[in-house]
């Protein structure tokens, strides 16, 4: 997507896309399908599962387009939103594989049950909780917000963290504290 693309036309098009125009669809896929490829690609770190994800999005974006509030968040912001939850969603389904989890069929029903239950009220708030997290994020420092990152989304202990970014277990664990008690006080500021 090219940096000149101004949410209106992204908008325009999301509503077209509400309204079921599937050439819309294809317009809004190849003006934004890059960035979030990228964006899904940071999340779940495997080019084939980037574009599982990515293509569950636009499925999602199709399904659920006619939900885009602009008063809410910008047309890319609520499209990157979608994207991260369906990463983050495949990657709990890759963990759950990977730790052979069994649950029974009663529970999985309570679980959908329980996902079904949430209001469109919910879904904004937690929309909007996301955008302010994502604001905070990014007055981290760069190497504060790639820890906490690491840590949150791809789910790894502070010995896990250290290994992987080649950092002191003391530094690790002071910038995961520090991170998330700047990350409390931004968010306070905001709620």
């Amino acid at each position: 997507m090219s940096a000149n693309t101004p949410d209106s036309e992204l908008m325009e098009l999301l509503d077209r896309i509400a309204a079921r125009e599937q050439a819309a669809l294809k317009l809004l896929y190849d003006r934004t399908a890059s960035r979030l490829y990228g964006l899904a690609l940071r999340i779940v770190g495997n080019k084939e599962w980037a574009e599982d994800v990515l293509q569950d999005s636009f499925l999602g974006i199709w399904r659920s387009a006619g939900t885009y509030r602009d008063s809410l968040s910008p047309p890319l912001a609520w499209m990157g939103m979608l994207v991260r939850s369906r990463a983050l969603d495949f990657l709990r389904r890759r963990r759950a594989e990977r730790l052979h989890l069994n649950v029974p069929i009663d529970d999985v029903e309570e679980l959908l049950q329980d996902r079904e239950a949430q209001s469109p009220m919910q879904w904004v708030e937690a929309s909007e909780q996301a955008a302010v997290l994502h604001q905070c994020l990014q007055k981290l420092e760069q190497p504060q917000r790639q820890v906490v990152s690491l840590a949150y989304l791809r789910d790894l202990s502070h010995s896990e963290l250290a290994s992987h970014l080649k950092l002191p277990l003391g530094t690790v664990k002071t910038w995961v504290r520090r991170s998330l008690e700047q990350l409390r006080k931004c968010m306070a500021r905001h709620v």
